[in-house]
């Protein structure tokens, strides 16, 4: 399934569906009463997911509708993995071998703070006030489906509730000047995701996408996810070792070469500019800085 989190035209109040094509299936039309997206990952039961698959209705048509991020409201910072594809960490290290010249053979984990995510067509905020070097980061973003405690590399399988696109949003000197990359990643509008949320089921495991950025119509980076340099099974793994992924955690599981600090001669993002994250199988993530 694709699930949608959006809003009617004619109304404020966000709700959860299924899109299929050109329209939205909203799940409280179709019985099944979930506040949002959030409790549809913890509560719902394997028997519930596969009703809601099999469900049919009408629908909506999109252009009736305003598509949000599939998780507009993170239960918990999102976590995030530093130069995990091999061409993005030659392609960061050239571009500060200070902050980025690291060792990679742990994964490198931090964190980005996210009290609310936007979703595609929806403005990415410039912060002209605190950076001059605005960067985007396509990423695949994996979701869990249920607590994750101890998990071993081969059952981390069992634990992903599905997949989103998800857009790293970045200022470059703010993640070099203090040393870390919290600040510089965190900043109010860093975090689109979208369009959808894929469900596990409907994706190759581990998901082999092609993961590919356009820049106001100019391919920027152009991959694939199963050139993560650590996997999704040891990602999950390692971190569940110490802590306990709760249901609704998101992992951003890196992005590969092609982003403007790595880029020869190219500016950093301004006012207008076009970002679209795509990823096969799950969608476009359309965003345009402001």
């Amino acid at each position: 399934m694709k699930l949608v989190t959006f809003i009617r035209n004619s109304s404020a109040a966000e709700e959860v569906g299924i899109l299929r094509g050109a329209r939205v299936l909203p799940l409280g039309e179709l019985g099944f009463a979930f506040a949002d997206m959030n409790e549809l990952i913890c509560r719902s039961t394997p028997a519930e997911r596969a009703a809601m698959a099999a469900a049919e209705g009408e629908g909506l048509a999109l252009d009736a509708l305003t598509l949000l991020s599939p998780i507009p409201r993170p239960l918990q910072d999102v976590l995030c993995l530093g130069l995990n594809y091999a061409d993005h960490a030659r392609e960061a290290s050239g571009f500060s071998k200070d902050a980025f010249g690291l060792e990679l053979a742990a994964p490198i984990f931090f964190s980005k703070r996210v009290s609310y995510s936007q979703g595609s067509l929806a403005p990415i905020p410039a912060h002209g006030d605190v950076t001059a070097q605005l960067d985007y980061e396509n990423e695949l973003a994996v979701v869990i489906g249920r607590d994750a405690d101890h998990v071993a590399p081969e059952e981390v399988r069992d634990y992903v509730f599905g997949y989103t696109v998800l857009n790293d949003v970045s200022a470059r000197e703010l993640q070099t000047r203090h040393k870390q990359w919290y600040f510089g990643k965190s900043l109010d509008g860093f975090c689109p995701m979208g369009p959808c949320l894929v469900t596990a089921d409907e994706l190759p495991y581990p998901p082999a996408l092609r993961i590919h950025t356009t820049l106001n119509g100019k391919l920027m980076q152009d991959s694939c996810t199963d050139c993560l340099i650590h996997s999704i099974d040891e990602i999950v793994s390692v971190l569940s070792q110490g802590m306990v992924l709760r249901a609704g955690t998101i992992i951003a599981t890196g992005t590969p070469k092609g982003v403007l600090m790595g880029t020869e001669g190219a500016k950093f993002l301004k006012k207008g500019d076009v970002v679209v994250c795509a990823i096969e199988g799950i969608g476009e993530l359309v965003n345009i800085v402001e």
